[in-house]
């Protein structure tokens, strides 16, 4: 198991105003509409989610590292989980040819308004209940999900994810905090993490859990 930096480096070209987060609008009306993950959440005002969450090609760098890092290859299982839209899961797709691809996310509208080469592949489904038997998948990805949980549900996901996998190729990516300053900008910006942990933390639901794969955060700085 190793800490790994996939997304930070991306996630920090997004600008963001901390303070208006929480100064220009109603920050518990906005996190109770975007925890509905509905079309709010992901095609609606800023203020709500994503503000339009749009196929640009930009996952495609990171499709290609994860397909190196994890030497995936045609033929292997490849499971999303917090797939969204299934962007991700596209560029994989034309990383690697022939690589199975699956996706499983709590939103109904993010499934059925996903890429649509992929939407045949995908599933609105729980991180807490898994829908494949043990060791259905050889590479598990989940990034940015399970922040979204309560602490004691994030280990039965986290358990969940191990349970399905048939190996190590395992990452997952969750939002966290260094310091006192990454630890406000995080609760300024935040609309659905339930689970506001430090790397320690962390850590330690990760072991509690016996997750065996790999992890990695980003920091709101």
């Amino acid at each position: 198991m190793a800490q790994i930096d996939f997304l930070q480096d991306m996630h920090g070209k997004t600008k963001r105003d901390y303070v208006a987060r929480v100064t220009q609008f109603d920050k518990a009306e906005c996190a109770t509409v975007a925890k509905r993950f509905g079309a709010e959440y992901w095609d609606g005002p800023r203020q709500y989610g994503y503000g339009g969450y749009r196929y640009d090609g930009r996952w495609r760098p990171l499709a290609d590292r994860l397909a190196a890092h994890y030497m995936i290859k045609p033929g292997d299982r490849i499971l999303d989980v917090g797939c969204g839209k299934g962007f991700l899961l596209y560029e994989l797709s034309q990383s690697v040819p022939g690589a199975e691809i699956f996706g499983l996310d709590i939103s109904d509208y993010g499934i059925a308004n996903a890429k649509p080469e992929v939407k045949p592949h995908l599933a609105v489904g729980n991180a807490k209940a898994l829908p494949f038997p043990a060791g259905s998948f050889d590479v598990i990805l989940s990034l940015g999900t399970l922040h979204n949980l309560a602490v004691e549900d994030t280990l039965i996901a986290f358990a969940e994810l191990e349970r399905v996998g048939r190996g190590p190729r395992k990452y997952v990516m969750v939002e966290s905090f260094r310091n006192e300053r990454e630890r406000a900008n995080l609760l300024y910006w935040q609309l659905t993490c339930e689970s506001l942990l430090s790397p320690a933390s962390w850590a330690w639901v990760i072991d509690q859990a016996g997750y065996r794969g790999d992890h990695g955060f980003i920091y709101f700085e």
